[in-house]
């Protein structure tokens, strides 16, 4: 069974943070993704909304 990624193939890990522009996750988890618990996947996820819009305001 395939696991659902959040990413947006837009790259862009953020120097501050380390959080990714476009799916909002740091560059381990994306890479850590699919060996994940469904339980760390789901912990991620409910974070990932809060870092985008966190690195949408430093850009502005």
């Amino acid at each position: 069974m395939a696991v659902k990624s959040p990413c947006t193939d837009l790259c862009l890990f953020e120097g501050k943070t380390g959080w990714c522009r476009g799916c909002g996750r740091t560059r381990k988890e994306a890479q850590e993704w699919r060996k994940m618990s469904p339980y760390h996947r789901q912990t991620i996820e409910r974070a990932l909304a809060a870092r985008i819009k966190a690195v949408s305001k430093t850009e502005a």
